[in-house]
C-alpha cells in the first residue's frame, strides 16, 4: 500500500473503500468550487459514485498503472492526488490534484505535488512529470510553476467545460531536473 507522510500534520494515503463517505462528502461540501475545473464531476455525483472512484483507482494501483491518494491534513480528509496513468515503457506519467476550498492556503497541495513527485521520480524510477491546468485555473497553475516545472505549451481546446471547450496548460518536469535541486 502507499502511505507517504508530509508532515507531523499531513500524509497521502490510497484511498480505500472506507473512505468513500468522506470523498463522497468532501466532493459534494465543494461541489461548486471543484465542480468548475474536475471535468468529471456531475452535478448527480453519488456516495454509488464515489465507491466506484475508489475501487478503479485501486484497481489501476494493483495493476500499476497509476496511484490515488487522499491528503489527509489533521486526520480529516482534505483533498485529493494521483498519479493518472504510468506510462512505463516511456517512464512518464501525469499529476492531477484538487483540494476542498477551507484546506487552501496552508501549502497542502504544494506539499502533497513535491511527495508524489519525489515518489515518481525516487521509487517508480521515472523520466517524465507532467501536470496540466486549465489556463483559467490560476490557483492550480501556480503548483507547477512554484515548483519550478517548465511551462511546455499550450494544449488547445483540451477539455469541453459545460459549454465550450477550454485549452490546458502543459508543464513538464525531469528527472534530471528534479534531482538536481534536491542536491
Amino acid at each position: 500500500m502507499f502511505d507517504y507522510k508530509i508532515d507531523d500534520e499531513t500524509y497521502l494515503r490510497l484511498l480505500e473503500p472506507r473512505d468513500a463517505r468522506q470523498f463522497f462528502d468532501l466532493i459534494s461540501s465543494n461541489m461548486s468550487h471543484i465542480g468548475e475545473w474536475m471535468f468529471w464531476l456531475r452535478d448527480d455525483y453519488s456516495p454509488e459514485d464515489a465507491e466506484r472512484h475508489i475501487k478503479a483507482s485501486l484497481d489501476r494501483f494493483a495493476a500499476g498503472n497509476g496511484l490515488e491518494a487522499g491528503i489527509w491534513f489533521k486526520g480529516a480528509l482534505a483533498g485529493d492526488i494521483r498519479l493518472s496513468y504510468i506510462d512505463w515503457a516511456h517512464r512518464s506519467t501525469e499529476i492531477g490534484y484538487w483540494l476542498g476550498a477551507s484546506f487552501q492556503g496552508r501549502g497542502l497541495m504544494t506539499g502533497a505535488c513535491r511527495a508524489m513527485i519525489d515518489y515518481a521520480f525516487k521509487e517508480l524510477k521515472l523520466n517524465r512529470v507532467e501536470i496540466r491546468c486549465t489556463e483559467e485555473n490560476q490557483r492550480s497553475r501556480r503548483i507547477p510553476e512554484r515548483l519550478m516545472f517548465k511551462q511546455e505549451g499550450v494544449i488547445r481546446q483540451a477539455r469541453w467545460r459545460k459549454d465550450h471547450f477550454v485549452d490546458h496548460i502543459l508543464y513538464g518536469m525531469l528527472a534530471s531536473e528534479w534531482l538536481q535541486e534536491k542536491t
